[in-house]
C-alpha cells in the first residue's frame, strides 16, 4: 500500500514547514529546501528531523 495522495497533500517538512515530494524510488519524502530525505518504513513516513538523511 502506497502513501495516499491526500496524505502527501497535507504533509510538510517538519524542519522548515515547506513542501515535500515523493522520491523516484517511492521509499522516501524529499524536502528540496532542507536537502533532507524522510524515509518511509512499512508505509509510514518517518517525519522526525533527527532521523532524516541528508541528500546532495
Amino acid at each position: 500500500m502506497a502513501i495516499s495522495k491526500e496524505l502527501l497533500d497535507i504533509l510538510v517538512c517538519p524542519k522548515c514547514k515547506g513542501a515535500i515530494h515523493l522520491n523516484d524510488a517511492g521509499d522516501g519524502l524529499i524536502c528540496d529546501h532542507c536537502k533532507l530525505l524522510y524515509e518511509i518504513k512499512d508505509d509510514i513516513p518517518v517525519m522526525m528531523i533527527d532521523e532524516a538523511k541528508p541528500i546532495e
